[in-house]
């Protein structure tokens, strides 16, 4: 994912946690916050509670991954954070990847009103 696209400042990550409107599931916390630039922004959080740096960073990596296969599907102008939960340890790539869509249609966060699949099943491509 390219870095415009990216959170990073620990203050807009604050202020979209507190802020922003949450919606959670058992893998995931999807916050969202308005951002008023043409595209939507991603963050991702992942607590020292759930695992070491490795596994942490292979979390966040699969996570960036999912959401990069979807972004042009997903409403520009948000600032949208995944906040990872315990149960995320023994979840596989699919499983996460399922569970970003789940809340990106929960958020109505799909320029389509929803996704056209639960996983997204759209041929692989280098998305900006």
């Amino acid at each position: 994912m390219k870095r415009q696209y990216r959170v990073r400042e620990s203050a807009r990550f604050q202020e979209i946690r507190k802020r922003g409107r949450a919606y959670t599931i058992d893998l995931l916390v999807l916050c969202a916050l308005p951002n008023s630039l043409p595209y939507s922004r991603f963050g991702f959080a992942v607590n020292s509670r759930i695992g070491n740096a490795v596994m942490r960073n292979r979390i966040k990596r699969r996570l960036r991954e999912a959401v990069r296969i979807q972004m042009k599907r997903i409403r520009p102008g948000w600032d949208i954070i995944f906040i990872a939960r315990r149960q995320i340890r023994s979840a596989d790539y699919h499983e996460m990847e399922a569970a970003c869509a789940r809340l990106l249609r929960r958020a109505q966060l799909y320029v389509d009103g929803d996704a056209q699949t639960e996983a997204g099943n759209e041929p692989l491509s280098n998305h900006a």
